[in-house]
């Protein structure tokens, strides 16, 4: 397993909060007018980040294992593997993340 050791803290938070029962709070951890993609859904700014994150990111119980993760000039590129509840019960997703020059995440793009 790869550890969170070497991103940055945003990125670092961002995984331990996204695994909380509550994900909310992961919605300070970005821009005020941040961008998600995730899937065909696309949030912008922090109240539908927020919005995201207590919804259909949390609509199914599942545990996460990152797989790889790279960051350089302020883009860091993830690879987690999902299982649990959801259809299918298992897929390898992949974060990319932009950050801004305060180190909090400006766009967060999520894909299979």
């Amino acid at each position: 397993m790869t550890t969170t050791t070497h991103l940055s803290p945003s990125v670092s938070s961002y995984l331990h909060l996204a695994s909380a029962d509550d994900k909310t709070p992961a919605a300070e951890l970005f821009t005020v007018d941040a961008v998600v993609r995730d899937n065909d859904d696309v949030r912008t700014g922090r109240d539908a980040i927020r919005a995201w994150l207590a919804g259909s990111a949390s609509e199914y119980t599942y545990t996460s294992t990152l797989l790889t993760a790279e960051e350089s000039d302020g883009v860091a590129r993830l690879s987690m593997l999902l299982e649990g509840d959801f259809p299918g019960g298992r897929v390898t997703l992949n974060y990319r993340f932009e950050l801004d020059a305060d180190g909090l995440i400006g766009a967060l793009t999520i894909s299979v």
